[in-house]
């Protein structure tokens, strides 16, 4: 398969080095398309395929392209590839908010892949949402996935809605764990921990408890229930918690995320 990454920054950085380690793309198979020089350095620099910085004819030999450029961008995008473009190949966008619609308005394609990567893709623990046009054989959908597997686990909706969903879980949910450690370090040190004391005892709690979790069937409620003993430390800081209704306030949050990501969407 050939592959096309329209887009050098950190996510199409992120998609070149996750396909080539995983030795599902081979170099001479693999083309990132990069306008702005110091990323162009810094891709050659890695051996990250071939690097050009402009649209061309060697599109049309492109099997799978990846639409990994800001949204903001595609108006002048969509017009210079266009050309290029033939009605087999796939397109795999991973722009936020952006729909299958609008991508099949401004190409004329019809094998559109919209997926949602998050953050810790870039250290192959991604959780990716993708959903996709019914034109995509199933063949096609398994080498998708396998595609973005690379980057950690991904997960197929049939329905496009789901992909806001997941923006705000699994996409914006890296940055409500970084507020809650955030806020952990910051309740240690008033107990008189240095800044450094503080981060490693917050960082190894979150590393300790995600690798308990996912060695032990049990639910989280059931692992609240191991940590907490009655009327110990546990259960009054979760009475705390349950007083300023936290648990709904993260609800609540996700909602917004997900009211904000229909809305960007609808643009």
């Amino acid at each position: 398969m050939k592959v096309l990454i329209i887009g050098g920054g950190n996510m199409g950085r992120t998609f070149a080095q996750s396909f080539l380690t995983a030795h599902i793309i081979r170099p001479n198979s693999l083309t990132i398309l990069e306008k702005h020089p110091d990323t162009i350095e810094l891709l050659r620099s890695r051996n990250l395929g071939t690097i050009v910085d402009e649209p061309g004819d060697f599109i049309k030999d492109i099997d799978l392209i990846v639409l990994a450029v800001k949204p903001q961008n595609t108006e002048q995008l969509y017009p210079t590839i266009k050309p290029f473009l033939k009605k087999d190949q796939i397109i795999l966008s991973i722009m936020a908010g952006v729909t299958l619609d609008t991508i099949e308005n401004a190409l004329n394609c019809a094998k559109i892949v919209r997926a949602m990567p998050n953050l810790p893709a870039q250290v192959g623990m991604g959780m990716t949402a993708f959903t996709a046009r019914e034109a995509l054989t199933r063949n096609e959908l398994i080498e998708v996935q396998n595609l973005l597997s690379t980057t950690g686990r991904a997960i197929y909706f049939e329905k496009e809605e789901m992909i806001d969903a997941a923006t705000a879980v699994s996409g914006s949910g890296p940055a409500y764990v970084f507020y809650f450690m955030k806020s952990m370090i910051a309740g240690a040190m008033k107990l008189g921990f240095s800044e450094s004391q503080a981060e490693l005892l917050v960082w190894q709690t979150f590393t300790g408890a995600i690798y308990l979790h996912n060695k032990n069937p049990l639910t989280c409620d059931e692992w609240i229930k191991r940590v907490s003993s009655k009327g110990g430390t546990t259960e009054a800081a979760i009475k705390v918690f349950e007083a300023n209704s936290i648990e709904h306030n993260i609800q609540n949050g996700i909602r917004a995320a997900f009211d904000r990501a229909e809305e960007l969407g609808k643009r």
